[in-house]
């Protein structure tokens, strides 16, 4: 448990740092230790909001905040990150969702991981219906999985250079938070047994330290580029552990 208190610390630290939630290494850590499936979301979910909450306030109180870029994607994730924590789901159905889930956002992150360090000049504005549909889209498959949806918006805002870094780290600091809040809330009006949860709450304070230290001291440990490219390689080894696992191919 100390080596995966450690392993959660220095994720928090460093993607607070860049303004992410790290939900989908969360989520890897938690299925390379072999935690319970049910936990997942709820503590994936609920490490996000602890990591991401001081960077948003941070970039708010700086005048990073795009409200017409951010507000679009909340209007779908928001009601669907809520119906997809609700959904009760069986674990085998679970395993093949979030294999898909992680599958994509791996090939994503590696396909794109280079546009994050696109500092171009030239911005494109998304129709308010495309921009809300991919909210509708990441909002239920987070509200499953237990990710905050910032590994699959962050790529598409750099892909379409839909604005300036500054403006694009704000909007998905702010979707992650936001998208976790009411994913979380919709896990817990399932009728589940948590008990499990509390064997595994001494990690929320280990995401709390990290991403505090990350967000005071800035630390860029790794770019934004770099970062992707590292978790995209992870998340995709996890994803090849899960295809044996659940296919067994």
């Amino acid at each position: 448990m100390t080596i995966l208190s450690i392993l959660f610390f220095v994720t928090a630290l460093i993607y607070s740092s860049v303004g992410l939630g790290g939900g989908s290494t969360y989520l890897a850590l938690l299925l390379l230790w072999g935690a319970p499936y049910q936990i997942f979301p709820i503590v994936a979910l609920a490490c996000n909001i602890i990591v991401v909450s001081g960077n948003s306030f941070n970039y708010i109180r700086t005048g990073k905040l795009n409200l017409k870029l951010l507000i679009p994607y909340l209007l779908g994730s928001i009601p669907f990150a809520f119906i997809g924590g609700s959904i009760q789901i069986e674990k085998e159905l679970f395993e093949i969702i979030l294999f898909f889930v992680l599958a994509i956002a791996g090939v994503l992150l590696l396909i794109n991981f280079k546009s994050y360090g696109d500092n171009s000049s030239s911005y494109k504005t998304l129709p308010i219906y495309i921009s809300a549909l991919i909210g509708v889209v990441l909002g239920f498959a987070s509200g499953i999985v237990g990710i905050g949806g910032g590994i699959f918006l962050s790529p598409i805002l750099y892909l379409f250079r839909a604005a300036n870094p500054r403006h694009i780290t704000t909007t998905v600091s702010l979707f992650i938070l936001i998208n976790s809040i009411f994913g979380i809330i919709g896990q817990l009006t399932k009728n589940q047994n948590l008990f499990e949860v509390r064997e595994y709450l001494y990690l929320l304070l280990a995401v709390f330290i990290g991403g505090q230290i990350g967000n005071f001291l800035n630390l860029k440990l790794f770019s934004t580029k770099i970062l992707a490219l590292i978790t995209s390689l992870l998340v995709i080894f996890v994803t090849v552990r899960m295809g044996f696992n659940i296919f067994g191919f």
